[in-house]
């Protein structure tokens, strides 16, 4: 016997053995079909009797196992089923030869066949013969299970008639020897009459009759019968048949504990009608007595009661312990026979099914351990293959998953042995996937996104390669990408330098034939292989939304209605929130995108890599609204550290949009990676509102841009900023080109200025601009341009500039002369020096100290809307950062008197001095033109009008003379003061009209330092070139 039935277990010693065949050509679908109908009938009860036959149907049985019958009956085959298809008369003479053919195969141990014949009608279909039936059609055959039902009665007629004839043997007569095939030959020539050889005989002969009776149904009696053949086997020494007696022992008591049996697909089977106790239809308890039989209570047609002598009041049925013991004792006993091999083997089967009921794990180890090593000689490798399957399942079965992943990978190590001259990849990769279990490993990425790693890497990448390979050479490159995709992702922290770089490589290799996709790949046995995303190519440390550009952000227009209710209302309202609430609102960010606008959302990402990774068609995936994905390419060097990247997109509609992760494709992979997936990234914030569509503008101006940097109080950031350089009084305008970008009508527009920090004090309007001609032209179509002028005056005071003035005043210019100023001149400095030398030390001095630039910086706001955005109350606010250096231009650094011809005017005389570095032209009413150089100072001489000290005049009939301005200041800050030591009588009477009248005077004068303290205002109008006339403080 060399071919093992791994699939036998201990119930299977009561069953009867039946071979189901095609005779001639039958078409496999059909035979199995009929094969199907034929195999329900395996559990049949007695007419009659109270008593059960089971039936073990094979289509495939080697017939030198057939001769093992005598030593264990359930290996003999005692029933034929042949199916075969003639649909012609003629060919029925043959088909019937065939089947006599057949039945010789196992002629020596069938107790019956039947022949089941599809196709032939007719007359010879219409002779009645019971081990014949004829069909027309596999499909007309209602009859079948009714036939096969009637044949196995026929089966237990036999049996039985066997058993009676075998139990009511005489001890008188002789008892034939039964022997197995490889003894026939060692008893030739013993003496057939000694005690020893008859005791051999009965022992055997009552093991043979326990087999009987357990096929028979008949456990009682097969557990006496093989009691009595233990204690005649063990006294004679007959080791070989003492393990059968033994192991049948053992499996009747199997089939008393364990009435739902003990095979891989166990069934409920019918409880026994035996003088047992209740208990024995229970599944065995921890220390369940022994079960004593009396031989006076067996059946009157099993053997006689001369047997009590024998063996008085036996112990029958064993404990679930001693049954473990006798599997030992006789797997021991057929390990001293080499051709008892199979038996041995199938021995250790049965016993690791019965100790994995009782969950003894590691005894059950044990008996697989003994099986490994038992040798069966040459086996074939289909026979290896299927050895190393069902040791798998076994270990399986104990719980060793490790182990029986193990022997499963080496039963695909041998479906493709160089041996083999087809190796079956199919069949190797499937093993292989079988083997996941017991390794840690799943074919689901997201089981290894999350915890700590489980199993060994090393054995699971090892594994991972196999099936790479297996796969390709399958012919399926797919399943390939798919497996060397789950190897990247799942072991990248397992993974050498080296080996990143050949997995690497080789999914390139392979993706250039087949992409990567993010589809389900189905084997053709039904198992899906999920989408394998690369979120470790590369890793995302985290995700954030990025607010639009401060020239985009929509804002919302203040309902200033609803605020004044709001600050009246005596109430505090102060709801109450659920927690789960809260957390809603924390995934919720405070910033609006905005319809057709480009939205940013920025990752920090890292290169686990040793080489550069470059990773392309990066996009957003978004729900909730529509929205346009704008793919990106990124390429990242070797191991590079956290870089950040930013993924755009637009949104295309409106309402609530989250983003739920991102695409990309890596090394010809394409990938969907979801941040709840992404291990340390918190996906919350990733919840904005998209609003209605607004207008963008977009402005240029006639000026450059500046390289300052504004900083607006207020914190409002400043979109662009433009300088200009001017001399003080200097007018500058500055066009201003609106256009419309954006794909919504320009609807509203308004401007607003505001000076930033200025420490200067502006005389006259800074800014000015003039908008009707503008909004003449609004709605302002997207693509279209608008255009408007803003004026940009400044009127500074340098009067302050100490060093400068100083130097430049002459005391001997003038009888009445006064220094504007210079409040802190020596009046009695000698003119001792000319004019050159004093223009000449003004040269030398440091430029910082004669040309101080003085600075101002205002921001042009510009509010705009439009388009539905507009319907909903937002606009946009878009800032123009103004930077202006402002430059000293002319100097008035002494101002006296001289009378006119006219008692109504005299004569007022300036010294003037050009600070900058061009030639200056000065101009005044009635006078002529003063050409100024570069650093040069002259006097100049205008024709004024007197005036009443009490009555100023009006600012409209100063244009070349004396500007007031603030007159309400001025006349709030009069007090008591005294001009003596400031303006002597002359200059007061060259400027005041007769009769002089002397009192409380107001002088706008620069900066002039008295007895008092006091300090009054004057304003002086400017002169071309940006200076002023004067100015006093």
């Amino acid at each position: 016997m060399s071919v093992p039935d791994y699939m036998q277990c201990a119930e299977d010693h009561q069953s009867l053995l039946v071979i189901v065949q095609p005779v001639g050509i039958v078409p496999e679908e059909q035979f199995f079909k009929i094969y199907k109908r034929i195999t329900a009938a395996s559990q049949i009860n007695l007419r009659d009797s109270q008593r059960v036959l089971y039936i073990r149907y094979r289509h495939h049985y080697p017939p030198e196992n057939n001769e093992w019958g005598d030593f264990q009956t359930h290996r003999k085959v005692v029933g034929l089923i042949a199916i075969t298809q003639c649909y012609d008369a003629k060919e029925w003479p043959q088909t019937a030869e065939k089947f006599h053919d057949q039945k010789e195969i196992y002629g020596s141990t069938l107790y019956d066949s039947r022949l089941f014949v599809f196709g032939l009608e007719g007359e010879i279909a219409e002779q009645p013969r019971t081990d014949v039936a004829f069909y027309p059609t596999y499909d007309e055959c209602e009859t079948i299970e009714k036939k096969v039902e009637d044949f196995i009665e026929s089966l237990f007629i036999v049996l039985e008639s066997k058993r009676l004839d075998r139990a009511t043997d005489k001890s008188g007569d002789k008892i034939p020897l039964l022997c197995v095939p490889f003894e026939k030959k060692d008893f030739v020539g013993l003496d057939t009459d000694s005690r020893h050889y008859k005791k051999r005989c009965q022992g055997r002969m009552r093991k043979h009759v326990g087999d009987l009776c357990l096929q028979a149904g008949m456990l009682q009696d097969a557990l006496v019968h093989y009691h009595m053949a233990v204690e005649l086997l063990r006294s004679v020494n007959d080791f070989l048949w003492l393990g059968a007696a033994l192991e049948g022992l053992c499996s009747s008591s199997v089939i008393y504990h364990y009435p739902n049996g003990t095979g891989s697909k166990p069934t409920v089977r019918r409880a026994y009608n035996m003088s047992l106790p209740p208990e024995a239809g229970k599944r065995h308890r921890q220390g369940a007595q022994e079960v004593l039989i009396d031989p006076g209570a067996l059946t009157t047609n099993g053997i006689s009661a001369d047997t009590s002598t024998e063996i008085g009041r036996a112990k029958n049925c064993l404990s679930p312990e001693d049954i473990i013991e006798r599997y030992k004792e006789a797997i021991s006993y057929y390990g001293k026979y080499k051709s008892a091999g199979v038996i041995e083997l199938e021995a250790c089967v049965k016993a690791v099914r019965v100790l994995a009921i009782q969950k003894r794990s590691m005894e059950a180890s044990e008996f697989l351990q003994n099986a490994v090593y038992i040798n069966l000689g040459q086996l074939s490798e289909e026979e290896k293959i299927q050895r190393y399957s069902i040791l798998s399942e076994l270990y399986d079965l104990i719980g060793f998953h490790r182990k029986a992943s193990f022997f499963k990978r080496v039963a695909a190590m041998q479906c493709v042995a160089p041996s083999i001259a087809e190796p079956g990849w199919r069949a190797c990769y499937k093993l292989l996937l079988e083997t996941l279990h017991g390794y840690s490993l799943s074919l689901n990425p997201e089981d290894f996104s999350k915890g700590t790693h489980k199993g060994w890497p090393a054995v699971q990448m090892r594994l991972l390669h196999e099936l790479v390979y297996a796969s390709r050479r399958m012919g399926n490159p797919a399943l390939a990408v798919r497996h060397l995709s789950f190897l990247l992702q799942t072991m990248l922290d397992f993974l050498s330098d080296q080996e990143k770089k050949e997995v690497s490589q080789s999914l390139e290799n392979f993706t250039a034939k087949c992409p990567g996709t993010m589809e389900i790949v189905e084997l053709p046995d039904g198992v899906k292989l999920p989408p394998v995303p690369l979120t470790k190519l590369p890793i995302i440390r985290s995700v954030k939304l990025l607010n639009l550009p401060s020239n985009l952000r929509p804002q919302k227009v203040k309902n200033t209605l609803n605020q004044n209710m709001t600050t009246k209302s005596p109430f505090i309202y102060s709801p109450i929130i659920a927690h789960h609430r809260g957390e809603e609102r924390n995934k919720k960010i405070d910033f609006q995108w905005v319809q057709g606008d480009v939205c940013e959302v920025q990752l920090m990402v890292y290169n686990p890599m040793p080489f550069e990774l470059r990773a392309e068609n990066m996009g957003l995936l978004i729900s909730g609204v529509e929205f346009e994905s704008l793919p990106a390419a990124l390429s990242l060097p070797a191991e590079s550290g956290l870089y950040p990247v930013t993924l755009v997109g637009v949104p295309c509609t409106t309402g609530q949009i989250t983003v739920n992760g991102y695409q990309t494709s890596v090394f010809g992979v394409s990938s969907d990676c979801l941040l709840e997936n992404l291990p340390g990234v918190n996906s919350n914030g990733c919840t904005v509102e998209v609003i209605p569509a607004l207008p963008r503008l977009q402005i240029t101006t006639s000026l450059p841009r500046s390289a300052h940097v504004l900083l607006p109080s207020s914190g409002d950031e400043v979109s662009s900023s433009v300088s200009v350089q001017l001399f003080n009084g200097e007018l500058q305008q500055m066009t201003i080109k609106l256009e419309n970008i954006g794909s919504v009508p320009l609807e509203t527009f308004e401007v607003s200025a505001k000076t930033i920090d200025n420490k200067e004090k502006l005389y006259g309007e800074f800014l000015s601009w003039n908008l009707e001609e503008t909004l003449a032209q609004f709605p302002l179509e997207p693509g279209k341009v608008a255009t408007f002028t803003v004026n940009i005056k400044v009127k500074l005071d340098f009067s302050c500039q100490e060093n400068l003035l100083q130097d430049l005043n002459d005391d001997g210019l003038s009888i009445a002369g006064l220094g504007f100023s210079s409040p802190f001149r020596q009046n009695g400095k000698p003119r001792s020096e000319s004019k050159s030398t004093l223009f000449n030390s003004a040269e030398t001095n440091s430029k910082s100290e004669y040309n101080h630039i003085k600075t101002l910086e205002a921001v042009l706001s510009f509010k705009y809307s439009g388009g539905p955005g507009h319907t909903e109350g937002y606009y946009r606010n878009l800032s123009l950062g103004l930077h202006v250096d402002v430059e000293p231009s002319v100097f008035f650094t002494r101002v006296s008197t001289l009378p006119a011809t006219s008692t109504r005017q005299c004569h007022l005389l300036l010294d003037v001095y050009n600070s900058t570095e061009h030639e200056l032209t000065i101009s005044a009413k009635n006078n002529e033109d003063l050409i100024l150089h570069a650093a040069e100072c002259q006097r100049m001489a205008i024709q004024v009008d007197k005036f009443i000290f009490e009555t100023l005049p009006e600012p409209s009939n100063m244009v070349e003379m004396l500007h007031i301005e603030n007159l309400k200041q001025l006349e709030e800050e009069r007090r008591e003061a005294s001009v003596e030591g400031v303006l002597n009588q002359l200059v007061q009477e060259h400027l005041q009209l007769a009769p002089l009248q002397w009192g409380e005077i107001m002088m706008q004068l620069s900066e002039l330092q008295n007895n008092l303290h006091n300090v009054n205002k004057c304003n002086l109008f400017p002169v071309c070139g940006g200076g002023y006339f004067g100015k006093c403080h």
